[in-house]
């Protein structure tokens, strides 16, 4: 399916006023159609395959901030490094300080997100409570992790007709967010509140998100 150009200006014009970003889930994407939403103004594009997201980044216009929006293995967070604007998906310490690792050899200061699991579904990933206080604590009293910036969290709403269920679970994951953004610690930086999809992100946004993720509705249904 083709870019659905009007769709994206429809979403970017409800967004912008609200002070939302708007990341275009580009993954399986052609480079010829992120192309045509870069032409339109669109700079942040979500992928989810590291090799794929190399070879894009390679061959398209170097102002596109390319965020990481899958499962993030450690072996192969050094391939992304030197590059990535955002790391979406960090659910845990030990990710955390391979990322930090790989940005101090490239000299630079990756941002991320601790991705928190909030969806009654097993396919989601993402650290519990219990395990994102003990990560943030870490954060708090480990000096040596100075090459990454923790933006905020970031998670995934059950996909559900339940509205009242799914905005429970973004709720849930709002509190989380106003909790921790009151810790001081030197890689702490809470700006970014990420939740939110196509199928859901309206309700997201009337629920705190700052951040969307939007493939299908800009790019159609993957087959």
């Amino acid at each position: 399916m083709p870019v659905n150009e009007a769709k994206y200006q429809e979403i970017r014009s409800l967004i912008s006023a609200k002070n939302v970003r708007m990341v275009a889930v580009s993954k399986v994407q052609s480079v010829q159609d992120i192309k045509k939403l870069y032409d339109l103004g669109q700079r942040d594009f979500g992928e989810n395959y590291v090799q794929e997201l190399i070879e894009k980044q390679d061959v398209l216009p170097k102002d596109i901030r390319w965020h990481f929006i899958g499962h993030l293995q450690t072996n192969k967070v050094k391939y992304i490094a030197g590059f990535v604007h955002l790391i979406h998906g960090v659910d845990s310490l030990k990710l955390l300080k391979e990322i930090n690792k790989q940005a101090k050899k490239e000299n630079r200061t990756i941002s991320c997100l601790l991705q928190v699991f909030i969806a009654q579904e097993e396919t989601k990933f993402g650290m519990d409570e219990d395990e994102l206080k003990e990560v943030v604590h870490a954060l708090s009293v480990d000096d040596t992790i100075r090459n990454v910036r923790i933006e905020g969290l970031m998670g995934m709403a059950s996909f559900s007709d339940d509205e009242q269920k799914v905005r429970n679970e973004m709720r849930y994951l709002k509190q989380l967010y106003d909790l921790y953004a009151q810790v001081s610690a030197p890689c702490l930086e809470f700006t970014t509140l990420s939740m939110g999809m196509s199928g859901d992100y309206q309700l997201a946004i009337e629920e705190g998100s700052n951040m969307v993720r939007i493939g299908s509705l800009l790019f159609g249904a993957r087959l």
